[in-house]
């Protein structure tokens, strides 16, 4: 317990941030699992890319409100078009094999 009144303070501050951070990890979370459910699926590429904006939309506002490392943010953005890009492939792709 906090003895003094500017570490009550930090207590109540801190409390505050970690309320507003966990909203936002929660939003991006969310979006995140919507978007690779509908990968999953299978569903159109209208569908994927609309959901993949949504996503890349709520990460930005999460980086930009400094929830999370921007560059993580940026990884995590990158991952999920990376993974948009590679599910709308309806090309069949061989395996490369090392011939010596």
């Amino acid at each position: 317990m906090a003895n003094t009144s500017s570490a009550k303070k930090a207590v109540r501050s801190s409390n505050k941030k970690q309320q507003h951070n966990l909203g936002w990890k929660k939003r991006i979370k969310t979006a995140i699992k919507n978007l690779q459910n509908l990968i999953k699926d299978g569903k159109s590429q209208d569908d994927l890319k609309s959901s993949l904006t949504i996503a890349q939309k709520i990460l930005d506002k999460a980086s930009k409100e400094k929830v999370m490392h921007k560059n993580k943010i940026n990884r995590i953005k990158s991952k999920l078009s990376h993974n948009v890009a590679k599910s709308t492939d309806a090309k069949p792709t061989a395996k490369k094999t090392k011939s010596k």
